[in-house]
């Protein structure tokens, strides 16, 4: 057994194997397909803007909450999910992989890659 620590990106890369990884133009299907759309930022990061129809639930709750939501309970359901640039995304995909969920796909640069290109932005009203 080694001795040594491993780091976040060690995590990173080995999830990063395990999950689908898809691009701006692959989650626009994705969505005008009726996935569960799943934003795992912090609330006051989805209220600035977040893709159409997302649902949030921060990374750091997830195991948490994945019973919780109705459009989580089929675990064939298409999943497409997000963080601000990838890092939570990556290890909240690979949980849910981890949990049972068949379809899930990770949206490459997260919102950031998203909103930096000319993809529909929602923004939650009641924080204007």
């Amino acid at each position: 057994m080694s001795d040594s620590i491993k780091t976040r990106d060690d995590f990173l890369t080995a999830a990063r194997a395990e999950i689908n990884l898809v691009d701006a133009d692959r989650a626009e299907v994705l969505i005008a397909q009726k996935a569960l759309v799943l934003d795992v930022r912090e609330p006051a990061e989805f209220q600035l803007g977040h893709l159409p129809n997302a649902v949030n639930i921060p990374r750091g709750v997830l195991e948490f909450k994945v019973g919780d939501h109705p459009g989580l309970n089929d675990n064939q359901r298409n999943i497409l999910i997000y963080c601000k640039n990838g890092g939570r995304s990556t290890l909240a995909a690979y949980t849910l992989k981890q949990m049972g969920f068949a379809q899930v796909e990770m949206l490459i640069g997260g919102f950031d890659g998203w909103s930096g290109t000319i993809h529909k932005v929602e923004i939650d009203p009641s924080i204007y």
